[in-house]
């Protein structure tokens, strides 16, 4: 619900420039992207996932009530980092989680699952948001709603956070990384090696399989040109308005959801590395249609918002199930954790210099830089190694 409405609360409303959402959003990002690896580091020595999964999620909800008192930018800088903190915490343990909780042999399945409720939940708010916008903005949007205004959205969007954790409670752990356990290797088979935690993590890492070596590299150079989702709002919102802006991201959430379980359930048979790589060339489709201006009408802002969430479907839970797959079994959290830095740690040179280039050269300009990252991802996985690990 308070996602889509941040670029407009800060542009609209605080008067924040493009530049200042970049430095925002990579701050943030960035702060959650260094804690996940160190959140993942430690649930892999505590033996304990869902402790730190509670904390990460119960944070992210104190962000919203740091939402409803912000006057200023400053302020929506502070309650982004508190919910960028929740979603540090709280992601390497989860996925590890689900990566153990996963019936043999279906681990994508499992990742696509979750992906997929994830992301209802997210369209569903999206829609709760737009409504809620007409209603206080008088049937005009955003452009009609105060300052003021957005603080009840804020508000409401506290209750399915402490639902949220509510459930988490009843979360009964069934596995915690350790070598042996079922589904510990690559694609559910054998039991992969597992270093031993007292090792140095750089050791450990030397030591891990060449193709997630690989992944991690291909995900460090797309990072570098995959800025903030609060972009693609700012750039459709040109033509179709704020609030349809908002209804486009509801749109993005309810295609995410919906290829999400069938991509992971794919990437069990077919491959995960032929499923990427359709998900990277498509994000290259959507970002260079923003560049050429695509996005500047409803039938072009929808059709790109709709392959933007297959794109994210084709990509998300099908990279953490590759990650799982080839981590050792007692290093998985820590090497989840590693490839969620990665993926966030670009978000903050990637936003920044794309409100930069928006505001410098031209909005055309950021997305051209996304489109070359997708494309580059995608030339990357095509030499994804492939003999297999040696045990």
């Amino acid at each position: 619900m308070v996602y889509p409405l941040l670029p407009f609360y800060l542009t609209l409303r605080l008067g924040a420039s493009p530049a200042v959402l970049g430095l925002i959003e990579g701050l943030a990002e960035s702060l959650a992207s260094l804690l996940k690896v160190v959140s993942g580091r430690v649930s892999d020595r505590l033996r304990r996932r869902k402790g730190l999964a509670v904390l990460g999620y119960a944070s992210s909800g104190i962000g919203k009530i740091v939402f409803y008192f912000a006057g200023t930018w400053g302020g929506v800088l502070v309650g982004r980092l508190a919910d960028r903190f929740g979603k540090g915490i709280r992601t390497a343990p989860r996925d590890a989680l689900v990566a153990e909780s996963a019936p043999e042999g279906r681990r994508g399945w499992a990742f696509g699952l979750h992906r997929s409720m994830d992301t209802f939940g997210a369209a569903v708010g999206a829609f709760l948001a737009y409504w809620l916008l007409l209603r206080l903005g008088g049937g005009t949007g955003v452009s009609g709603v105060t300052a003021g205004g957005f603080r009840p959205i804020f508000l409401i969007a506290l209750i399915p956070a402490a639902l949220g954790v509510a459930v988490l409670l009843w979360v009964k752990e069934t596995g915690s990384g350790r070598a042996g356990e079922p589904g510990a290797g690559p694609q559910g088979g054998a039991a992969a090696p597992a270093p031993v935690l007292a090792t140095s993590l750089w050791a450990a890492f030397g030591r891990l399989d060449p193709r997630l070596k690989t992944l991690l590299v291909v995900t460090g150079v797309f990072t570098l040109g995959n800025s903030s989702n609060q972009f693609l709002l700012l750039r459709v919102a040109g033509g179709i308005g704020p609030a349809g802006a908002v209804l486009a991201y509801a749109l993005f959430n309810v295609s995410y959801a919906l290829f999400s379980w069938p991509a992971g359930w794919l990437s069990d048979r077919v491959g995960r590395q032929r499923i990427l790589i359709v998900g990277f060339l498509l994000y290259a489709v959507v970002y260079g249609g923003l560049a050429f201006g695509l996005g500047q009408g409803w039938a072009g802002s929808i059709i790109l918002f709709l392959l933007y969430g297959v794109y994210s479907a084709l990509t998300d839970g099908v990279a953490k199930a590759l990650v799982a797959d080839f981590a050792p079994g007692e290093l998985r959290a820590t090497v989840i954790g590693l490839h969620s830095t990665i993926v966030g740690i670009g978000l903050f040179p990637a936003s920044l210099l794309a409100g930069v280039l928006w505001s410098t050269v031209g909005p055309w300009a950021a997305f051209a830089l996304g489109a070359v990252a997708g494309l580059a991802a995608a030339a990357g996985l095509v030499w994804f190694p492939r003999r297999k690990r040696a045990d």
